[in-house]
């Protein structure tokens, strides 16, 4: 018997739209980490893609109504978007891979515990200035 998918629960994240500057350096670093992570490419258009994972999507448009150039995480808005990860290791991967897709490493001084004692977790910028949160679902040893 196949397991069919619950439904989203009432209140669940429908999807998260992001307006970028560079289309192509969105596809670039969001794109690895999202179908690293599990994403399938769900809607391209001239001027966007989507990913889905389950039932919720993550959107980058490059929208000719962009008011600026750029992303400032440090204004009001969004500052970043925290994903769970299998483990560790996989944030570990991520983290090392991550350069290679246009992201770098924020807190290296205090990583995987930027986040605190207890939360294993890899903080990346990318070239726009989004941030992401890789948090392992499971930390070393567990």
């Amino acid at each position: 018997m196949i397991e069919q998918p619950l439904p989203p629960a009432h209140g669940a994240l429908h999807h998260v739209e992001l307006w970028v500057p560079d289309l192509d350096r969105a596809v670039r670093s969001f794109g690895w980490l999202l179908e690293s992570l599990g994403y399938a490419v769900h809607q391209e258009w001239s001027a966007g893609r989507s990913w889905l994972l389950g039932a919720t999507y993550l959107v980058v448009e490059q929208s000719s109504a962009l008011a600026a150039d750029q992303h400032e995480r440090r204004r009001p808005g969004l500052n970043h978007l925290a994903f769970h990860v299998r483990d560790a290791a996989a944030v570990d991967a991520l983290v090392a891979a991550a350069p290679g897709h246009g992201w770098r490493l924020l807190f290296a001084d205090r990583h995987p515990y930027a986040g605190g004692p207890g939360h294993y977790a890899g903080y990346l910028e990318d070239e726009d200035g989004f941030e992401v949160e890789l948090v392992a679902l499971a930390g070393p040893g567990d």
